[in-house]
């Protein structure tokens, strides 16, 4: 069986700082974590970016009527991987997304042939569940490093990590340290 991959969900500049609405008063305390695992899943590392459509279809014109900051071009600095990470991601594989969930048949292509991958990053109430639950669908499984994943506030956080625990054994809910140590 190929070595799981590490996916790092959307660590860019509109989830780290104020003052975007997005901002996780925990990204940086989640970026730690990513930080510890990354040297262990070098050139296995897929790093995310959200940008918003061009032109928002359906409900996402509802949702960006609400959330117009964010309605600027994908090359915005809005939307850059945070510079902690610049580096690691220029190395690594980058898939940008205009879902909330990233996975799908090009990030599959990308892992190709690994059935496992371990999920980190923001927010852990909306991209992280999202591509948890499709992921885990497609048949991969998924653990979720939750000290390496942040919310949108600690409480959701952790109502995200208790509704994904009700998909074991698809989704298991770990840490940074057990996923190290194997």
């Amino acid at each position: 069986m190929a070595s799981p991959w590490l996916v790092a969900i959307d660590l860019q500049r509109v989830f780290a700082e104020p003052p975007s609405p997005w901002a996780s008063a925990d990204f940086h305390a989640a970026a730690d974590g990513i930080d510890r695992l990354l040297p262990a899943f070098r050139g296995r590392t897929v790093f995310t970016r959200f940008v918003a459509p061009a032109q928002p279809q359906g409900v996402w014109a509802t949702y960006f009527e609400e959330y117009d900051f964010a309605l600027v071009p994908d090359d915005d600095p809005l939307y850059e991987i945070v510079p902690r990470f610049r580096e690691a991601a220029a190395r690594e594989h980058v898939a940008t997304r205009e879902t909330f969930g990233k996975w799908d048949g090009a990030l599959a292509a990308v892992i190709d042939g690994t059935r496992e991958i371990v999920l980190t990053g923001v927010s852990t109430d909306c991209c992280v569940i999202a591509t948890a639950l499709a992921a885990a669908d497609a048949g991969i499984r998924v653990r979720v490093a939750a000290d390496a994943c942040a919310g949108a506030s600690p409480e959701d956080h952790e109502r995200a990590l208790q509704t994904m625990s009700l998909f074991a054994p698809l989704i298991e809910i770990t840490t940074v340290d057990q996923v190290l140590g194997g």
